[in-house]
């Protein structure tokens, strides 16, 4: 029959089951959302979930369509139950969550949520966008949120605030902060940069050096590590390494401004004044630079001391205009005149303060004493605790006294530490505890004092005296109270040490204490012939209201038991030794 289809019969098929599974539903799912039907999305992720609920992903797809439709409770519900029994570890289901209660205005749970990812998301894939809406909720509830840590920024929290530490010259707190995160972390190097400069300014130099170290072998081209290192070579002494160093350095044209900064810093310190001239000025010329007036400084030093000294002098006008209180612009501006005369030879210090010597003189004679500002400058709190590992007995009195004047809990930690030092003079140490004293630590002190460790007792100083009575407590406070505007704090120390030393020559059959001001006027006047200090009888006895003879019969009693022409020749041996002497 023309035209007639014949159907051709056969065991072979053309026909392919299809295989119900979550496979198929999620891709049909997914194709759907290529196309915008969310409802259809929605309708086989449900089915994709029905064959695998145990599938964290494609519930975690359910829970982002139904958030898309507005069903932020459901989708809320299904985030839990991935949270809750299905894979705890997906933590980005908290970051959905705290956004799925914010678009329910729900904002102490979004809160709640958001914190518990930002503490424990490793991760950080959306830190960003945490950080951002955190910001938001803060604004909405009108108050900061606790957050403790970020764990995808793990010891970047921490190292923020070790180097707030380090600027406000906290040294001990910046290390102790800092050494628990390279402990933790090995490989976050700016740690251990910071740990490196922490232990240069406790004048703890092979802890540096081998902090430096460390960095380099891990990045042997690291800025910040080269510039330290170079540091330590110059203050070591080490010229062979340092030279090196420095031919590294000239190479270096940082694009960065930190690391410019960084970099011509340090050629300042090793005295490439050219090269610190060129980084510096780079910097002045951005806009940043215009309110900086330490910068400007920097750059005027480095220019003085290439004898460029119209450049300089313009550089340290610029700095008055915009610091016009202080009074450093115009103290180096002197400075250069004795230079450009050849009055002085050596290079002006790049430090943006007055120096060391002719601070601590105006304080000790300024009634509110060393300003709040200088305290916790750390290049002036650095420069303390190096002299006091580094420098001569005399600077090292002059910077306990500094300490005392600063008075917080890092100059305790430091001085607590400087008492248990075997190598220094008893003498520092003993009046390093008088300050400790006076800053008002009350409880006992460890401290190596005649080659042993003893305990002093709370509230005590060191004396060898086995009871303390309240009379000579009086005497001895009623002193320190007159003597406390004239009185430098090692005078005082010396007035405590020479009272605290004839009780003990005349123990037990010391003197009767009935009028205590007459004790205190004699003391008075023995620790300023101590000290070269011109006084009489007769100014004394006015100042305590006490009779010029009792006055002047204490005096000779004390000085027959002490000796106190052998106690100045002792006290000028303690504070201009000689090579040989050996130390307490």
């Amino acid at each position: 029959m023309a035209g007639k289809k014949h159907i051709a019969l056969s065991n072979q098929t053309n026909i392919i089951a299809v295989k119900w599974d979550a496979t198929f539903f999620f891709e049909r799912a997914v194709r759907s959302l290529d196309r915008n039907h969310y409802d259809k999305a929605l309708k086989y992720f449900r089915l994709a979930v029905e064959y695998e609920p145990k599938n964290p992903v494609n519930q975690c797809n359910l829970a982002g369509v139904l958030s898309e439709l507005g069903n932020y409770a459901e989708s809320n519900q299904v985030l839990d139950l991935i949270i809750d029994t299905i894979d705890p570890s997906m933590t980005e289901c908290l970051f959905y969550k705290a956004n799925n209660y914010a678009n329910l205005e729900m904002y102490i749970e979004a809160e709640h949520a958001l914190v518990a990812y930002l503490q424990e998301d490793a991760d950080g894939v959306y830190l960003e966008d945490a950080e951002e809406m955190l910001e938001y909720l803060q604004y909405e509830l009108d108050r900061p949120t606790k957050l403790t840590s970020i764990k995808a920024r793990a010891g970047v929290v921490e190292h923020d605030l070790a180097r707030e530490l380090l600027e406000d010259g906290k040294f001990h707190e910046a290390v102790q902060m800092l050494e628990q995160i390279v402990a933790e972390q090995p490989d976050f190097l700016a740690a251990h940069n910071n740990l490196a400069l922490a232990y240069y300014y406790m004048g703890k130099f092979q802890q540096a050096l081998e902090a430096a170290y460390s960095v380099l072998e891990k990045d042997n081209g690291n800025l910040h590590a080269l510039c330290n290192l170079a540091i330590f070579y110059k203050h070591e002494e080490d010229e062979e390494q340092l030279y090196e160093m420095i031919l590294l350095l000239r190479k270096l044209a940082p694009f960065e401004e930190d690391h410019l900064f960084k970099l011509a810093t340090t050629m300042g310190i090793l005295g490439e004044h050219e090269y610190a001239y060129r980084h510096f000025t780079r910097i002045i010329r951005s806009q940043q630079a215009m309110i900086d007036p330490s910068l400007y400084h920097y750059a005027a030093v480095a220019a003085c001391n290439m004898e460029r000294y119209e450049e300089a002098k313009r550089l340290w006008k610029q700095v008055i205009k915009i610091d016009p209180v202080s009074d450093i612009p115009h103290y180096f501006l002197s400075q250069m005149e004795l230079k450009q005369s050849e009055q002085i030879t050596t290079s002006l210090n790049y430090h943006y303060h007055l120096p060391f010597e002719q601070q601590f003189a105006e304080w000790e004679h300024s009634p509110s004493g060393m300003p709040d500002y200088v305290k916790n400058d750390p290049l002036v709190r650095s420069s303390f605790f190096w002299a006091l590992r580094h420098g001569d007995t005399n600077t090292k009195l002059q910077v306990i006294q500094a300490l005392g004047m600063i008075a917080d809990s890092e100059v305790e930690l430091v001085l607590r530490s400087f008492v248990k030092e075997a190598e220094e003079f008893d003498y520092l140490k003993k009046m390093a505890i008088f300050v400790l004293r006076s800053i008002g630590v009350q409880e006992p002190i460890s401290a190596m004092l005649g080659g042993k460790e003893i305990v002093v007792g709370a509230n005590r100083l060191p004396m060898s005296l086995p009871i303390w009575e309240n009379s000579w407590e009086e005497v001895m406070n009623l002193a320190r109270q007159k003597m406390d505007q004239q009185y430098d704090l090692i005078q005082q120390y010396d007035m405590m040490t020479l009272w605290g030393d004839f009780l003990s020559k005349l123990y037990p059959n010391t003197p009767k204490i009935s009028k205590p001001a007459s004790w205190s006027a004699a003391l008075e006047y023995l620790t300023a012939k101590m000290h070269r200090r011109t006084i009489s009888y007769y100014e004394v006895a006015q100042k305590y209201d006490v009779s010029i003879s009792t006055v002047s019969r204490h005096v000779r009693l004390i000085d027959a038991t002490c000796n106190i022409k052998e106690k100045m020749i002792s006290l000028n041996a303690v504070l201009q030794p000689n090579e040989s002497e050996q130390k307490e």
